[in-house]
């Protein structure tokens, strides 16, 4: 399916990122939120590394959950993956276009 959108966009020294899921590099969605989110991040990290970024140039991430009781696991997995200062974030719970668990979307400047 195809679908009308930009992976990233770059306006001026802002790079904005359609949201991202877990895909692994088979295009598969694995079991779990930890294994989940590891995956949305390494995308978005690939995502930034295209235009010559890092998660260190990410200044807002918004965050979807589809169960609120995954909050903690993916909090861990984000903390860890996410240098300080962490980027403002906001995490809602929501029901997703496909079966997955999170996905995120960053804005970075850079």
């Amino acid at each position: 399916m195809s679908i009308p959108l930009s992976k990233s966009r770059r306006v001026g020294s802002t790079l904005y990122l359609s949201g991202e899921l877990g895909f692994d590099p088979n295009g598969k969605i694995p079991e779990g939120i930890e294994a989940q989110t590891e995956n949305c991040i390494a995308n978005i990290k690939a995502t930034l590394a295209k235009e010559g970024l890092d998660l260190s140039h990410v200044v807002s991430a918004t965050c979807y959950l589809t169960d609120p009781a995954d909050f903690a696991a993916f909090n861990t997995v984000y903390a860890a993956a996410f240098p300080q200062p962490y980027p403002v974030r906001t995490t809602l719970a929501a029901a997703l276009m496909i079966d997955a668990k999170v996905e995120i979307t960053v804005i970075a400047e850079g």
